[in-house]
């Protein structure tokens, strides 16, 4: 982006809000926020993102910059009293990254920028504590040198780990400022050796090497994986905030957290976080030292938990949501370093937003909008099995909920080659940190040893949806031997384990699952009680229940047989979308769609379509008994020809080998031949769909008789069939013409026969391009349209799914061509135009005319947005994703009657 010269690019704490997010990011608006709302905020100012974006189009930072954070640096430290980087009394300050959305740990921090070899004696003699100023210290070199310079992080690890040794200690607090002034040492030797310079002595130096990095680490691989796994735009850029330094690890009337308003996990109200004595908050996140319940702060130092419950209830009421904030207590001052809306697992959302209603904090229609259909998707999954025989590991912290089993991994570079070849994965790790990214995504779970519900693998997973279980303390993980002991048991990379995210538990083996209380509760075998389980379905049912009263949009479901309607009924189906009739002649029926397609005569022809009809006639009534008074679509016959046909290369080997022992069988002979005619390079593109119903004299006349002589049969027995006839694959209406031409000649015999007079509607879907751009013409001879957005996708880009999904989606996705697979989410600028186009024109013609979509795009919550924008009917989707369309219909309606009030 181009520089403006009247452009801001700082602002102070006290110029901010929250509702610039865009501009300070999400940190710097909220430490604004707080800052407006009185409450204990260290001084400072942000960078703001379009700096950021500046910097990363043009290799530099605004021409502007350094002049505007001269001038507020300047305030701040006449602010504070001291400068930043004097030797006397030296002004520290972090250097902190903020995006708009939050990136957990995927970009830079820096803390303690102002130390050098002659300012450390400054503030040790301020501080009264030696020890405390030579630990800021190594602290910033460490930092700065893995951060800013790019020195391998366990370098100075190893260098922490020999200095406690050589000392027979176990944790960093053990070491004296003797210890950390020969570390400090150590660790300028290793920034000098491995970055090819001296750690800088100039503060103002660090602080604008530290800016620069922040803003680099915006396209570092690990948070470009990060935003396209949580679909975070790239352009965005981050801010960049610069706030005094106030200290955890001045000793142990000092310290510093992390609090939830509400338990992430569960949603229930109390006292969640994790507290840890004379620390810094890196500390904390990184799960380096074990921390304590937040509720043992209150025995601490009671003064300061008391005034951070009662700045907890102010955030919480403010923001009206779950608040997630870093604290730290300085010599027994409290200060606040930063909110945000927190973080929670599915089953945490759902609750949390009805418990605000009856708080009278938000309404039904914002609950709606604070869940989304992936965090309900998410609540189906199976749970493990209470009742089974089960080997326990151990217990650690239930980080994020779920029942995930798969064979333990140590690294994160073998949970991603394992699960690419098919293996489902736990990833186990003493703590997880922002380079464990990959791994935690293809890992069915996450398991550390260490840290608590705040920790980096906690706070990923959850977002994630990720199961995940923290600091199990009793587990020795030992990642360079690549195992894990408890007590006498060795679990061995590729032996399989199960985590439980719900309880902590931790399992050797597979545990058996069991439904999810949820898919009970939508199969109408739970109801809300009193216990946990039924309050979360109680949540659900409330939230469910409002989605449905408000939304436009019906809910259908794609099912091929009785049993399949029925559970989607269950799950609260409005009819179906989409019955594959092809699906009806799998199995032993197979060889009967052969013989029609291989028929010689009509006779042979005419044989195999009476065979035929009265099993198609029997599936139709079992169908539209279980839908009675709900609409079923039913696509006529709609196979690509091979999944119908011998295997051409099986049927040629064995004609070859009879012909090699002279005993050639002549059915085979006739049929390979006939089979050599039909078979095609492209099935996907070739005789099939109405192309097929057109070429076989009979075929769809024969399935029209069979669907009219069932909805007759039904209604004579005081049923209510609805029934819609969809011809698929159309590309032009003269298709159409004909087969319904053909298909009200049938329905007019079946009506004569049996007395009966018949509803049905013909229809057709629309999957090819021409249909979607001559859809007006197509729109005078059909009655509804389903747009078949599967076989719509493939035809716009030229993609055969089987294959591409398999070979090349995966660089593209990593190479950020997609955000996400055009199979999974409509591709709104190219799929979806051809799907807004098709439905204005076939409405210009026809203006009742019903509009729905079947493809597998119908249950994605994104889509399903798309498609009440478009104006569609209905959506129709796997019974199991019902639920799923029914809530994003119902937060589609709310959020566009909320753009429409505002």
């Amino acid at each position: 982006m181009s520089e403006n010269k009247d452009q801001k690019f700082v602002y102070d704490f006290t110029e901010g809000n929250r509702d610039l997010k865009d501009l300070l990011g999400g940190k710097g608006a909220n430490l604004a926020e707080m800052t407006n709302l009185g409450l204990p905020v260290p001084p400072g100012f942000t960078i703001t993102t379009e700096a950021c974006k500046v910097y990363l189009e043009s290799g530099s930072a605004p021409a502007a910059l350094r002049d505007e954070v001269s001038a507020h640096l300047a305030a701040l430290e006449s602010k504070m009293g001291k400068k930043l980087g004097q030797s006397d009394d030296p002004l520290l300050v972090s250097v902190r990254s903020g995006a708009k959305f939050s990136m957990p740990g995927m970009m830079d921090t820096v803390l303690n920028i102002g130390l050098s070899d002659e300012s450390v004696t400054g503030l040790a003699s301020q501080a009264g504590d030696e020890r405390f100023a030579w630990d800021s210290y190594r602290r910033l070199i460490q930092m700065f040198g893995k951060t800013v310079l790019g020195v391998e992080g366990e370098l100075f690890e190893d260098a922490l780990d020999e200095a406690k040794a050589a000392k027979k200690v176990t944790v960093d607090t053990d070491l004296d400022a003797a210890d950390l002034k020969k570390l400090v040492k150590v660790f300028k030797k290793i920034v000098a050796k491995e970055a090819g310079r001296e750690f800088p002595q100039d503060a103002r130096e660090q602080m604008d090497l530290a800016v620069e990095a922040v803003f680099n680490s915006w396209n570092t691989d690990r948070a470009k994986l990060y935003r396209r796994q949580e679909r975070i735009p790239s352009d965005l850029g981050t801010a960049v905030n610069i706030c005094s330094m106030v200290f955890g690890n001045l000793g142990p009337d000092s310290g510093t957290g992390v609090a939830f308003t509400r338990d992430p996990a569960s949603g229930h109200a109390g006292v969640y976080g994790d507290y840890l004595q004379n620390a810094q908050g890196e500390d904390v996140v990184a799960g380096i030292r074990n921390t304590v319940p937040l509720a043992d702060l209150e025995t601490i130092d009671k003064a300061s938990y008391d005034q951070l419950m009662t700045i907890m209830t102010t955030l919480e009421t403010h923001y009206k949501d779950l608040c997630d904030i870093e604290f730290t207590i300085e010599r027994g001052q409290l200060w606040m370093l930063q909110t945000r809306v927190g973080k929670r697992t599915a089953g945490a959302a759902f609750r949390i937003a009805t418990q605000l209603v009856d708080q009278g904090l938000i309404d039904e229609a914002e609950a709606l909008q604070r869940v989304s259909g992936h965090q309900l998707a998410q609540l189906m999954f199976p749970r493990f099995d209470e009742g089974a025989k089960t080997t326990l590991l151990g217990r650690g912290i239930a980080a994020s909920p779920g029942a995930a089993v798969g064979k333990a991994v140590f690294d994160s570079y073998t949970a991603v080659k394992w699960s690419r070849s098919g293996e489902k994965v736990i990833l186990i790790r003493r703590e997880t940190n922002p380079d464990d990214l990959d791994g935690m995504i293809a890992s069915e779970g996450i398991l550390t040893s260490r840290g608590g519900k705040t920790s980096h693998a906690a706070v990923v997973a959850r977002g994630m949806g990720k199961t995940c279980v923290c600091g199990a303390e009793e587990l020795d993980v030992d990642t360079k031997r690549r195992r894990m002991t408890v007590g006498e048991t060795v679990i061995e990379e590729g032996d399989v384990v199960s985590i439980d995210g719900s309880t902590g538990k931790v399992y050797l083996g597979e545990v058996p699952v069991v439904p999810s209380p949820v898919v009970e509760y939508f199969e109408g075998r739970m109801h809300a009680g009193a216990d946990d389980a039924d309050e979360l379905v109680a949540a659900v049912h409330r939230i469910m229940a409002y989605a449905d009263r408000v939304r436009r949009l019906r809910v259908r479901a794609n099912a091929d047989n009785a049993e399949d309607a029925l559970r989607a009924r269950r799950f609260g189906a409005q009819g179906i979308g989409l019955c594959r009739t092809e699906h009806m002649f799998l199995g032993e029926r197979r060889e009967m769609v052969e013989r029609l397609i291989l028929a010689d005569t009509d006779g042979e022809r005419d044989e195999a379509l009476s065979a035929l009809l009265p099993l198609q006639k029997k599936d139709f009534i079992e169908l539209f008994e279980a839908m009675d008074g709900l609409p079923v679509t039913v696509r006529l016959l709609d196979p690509p020809l091979h999944e119908f046909l011998p295997d051409i290369t099986e049927l040629s080997v064995r004609v070859a080998l009879a012909e090699s022992r002279k005993d050639a069988n002549e059915n085979d002979l006739r049929l390979l031949q006939a089979v050599h005619k039909l078979h095609e390079q492209n099935p996907m593109l070739g005789l099939r769909g109405v192309r097929l119903g057109l070429v076989i004299p009979g075929l769809f006349a024969m399935q029209v008789r069979a669907i009219a002589e069932a909805a007759a049969e039904r209604k004579n027995a005081k049923g209510d069939p609805r029934v819609e006839i969809m011809i698929p694959l159309v590309g032009t209406v003269q298709e159409l013409e004909i087969v319904r031409e053909e298909a009200d000649a049938v329905i007019a015999e079946v009506e004569a026969a049996t007395g009966t007079t018949l509803k049905l509607s013909i229809g057709t879907m629309i999957e090819l391009p021409r249909a979607a751009l001559t859809a007006d013409q197509i729109a005078e001879a059909a009655q509804f349209f389903s747009f078949g957005t599967n076989d719509l996708t493939q035809t716009v880009w030229g993609f055969s799914r089987d294959d591409v999904e398999a070979s090349f989606f995966t660089a593209y996705l990593e190479k950020g061509i997609f955000g996400v697979s055009p199979f999974e989410t409509i591709d709104k600028d190219g799929v979806g135009s051809l799907v807004r186009h098709a439905a204005k024109l076939g409405r210009a013609t026809r203006p009742d005319l019903k509009l729905g979509v079947c493809g597998e795009h119908g249950g994605d919550p994104e889509s399903v947005h798309f498609f009440h924008e478009v104006g569609l009917d209905y959506v129709s989707c796997s019974p199991f994703r019902i639920p799923v369309a029914r809530l994003e219909a119902g937060r589609a309606a709310a959020e566009a009657k909320g753009s429409d009030s505002r």
